[in-house]
């Protein structure tokens, strides 16, 4: 595929809707970097956590999990367990990613909630392939950048608890999930999971309420499925 037919193939609206996205996920990954920095750690981890991870709930959860007091086991599992329906994703836009291993790999890293949603959006396979390596592309350079300009202003900000910032983390994770609440299926394992932490939190040492919610979620999924 020729440059002129890459930059044709998308329709404006695509490219509109890419554009807002890339804006939104920008703001949060400013308010990421920044809290972040601002709750203990140095400028280069959530900038690091940005290029080597890319997900915004994973990195979230993790460092939420760090500033909390929990161990580096918890806050990783706690991200992999969040960044696991990613590879259902994988497979819907493998064939998006080409034949040749690097490009099949640089395409995984930029598999994201809203890429794959942009991409499965269009009727033929040319034009979901541009639309995915365009919005993961722009998604990846806008989040980036945005977390290195929110963790370089994050020192600035004095203590997140004083300006309320110690509850942006939470905020913005229960932002994420509720859209996919408005789903029975999806509704019950998540407050099954928030009964589930909140009652282990007096007990558990940090960052284990989380991962005792996501088993029990993870637990009752299973069980429905072999009741089904």
């Amino acid at each position: 595929m020729d440059m002129s037919s890459l930059w044709r193939t998308p329709d404006r609206g695509t490219v509109r809707d890419i554009a807002l996205v890339c804006l939104a996920d920008a703001l949060v990954g400013a308010s990421f970097g920044a809290i972040a920095v601002s709750g203990g750690l140095d400028p280069w981890a959530p900038i690091a956590m940005s290029l080597l991870v890319f997900a915004g709930g994973a990195q979230f959860a993790a460092v939420g999990v760090v500033l909390s007091g929990g161990g580096p086991a918890a806050a990783v599992t706690a991200g992999l367990v969040l960044n696991a329906r990613l590879l259902p994703f994988g497979f819907a836009v493998a064939e998006t990613l080409g034949g040749r291993r690097l490009t099949r790999l640089t395409g995984a890293h930029l598999v994201t909630d809203e890429a794959v949603a942009f991409t499965l959006r269009q009727a033929d396979a040319d034009r979901r392939r541009v639309v995915f390596w365009l919005c993961g592309a722009c998604l990846f350079v806008s989040w980036n950048a945005a977390v290195a300009v929110g963790a370089l202003a994050g020192r600035s900000l004095g203590d997140p608890g004083a300006l309320g910032l110690d509850a942006a983390f939470p905020a913005v994770l229960l932002a994420l999930v509720l859209p996919a609440l408005r789903n029975r299926d999806a509704c019950v394992p998540a407050l099954l999971g928030a009964v589930i932490a909140v009652a282990a939190a007096p007990f558990l040492p940090a960052g284990l309420p989380v991962l005792a919610a996501l088993a029990g979620a993870a637990g009752w999924r299973v069980a429905e499925g072999r009741r089904r």
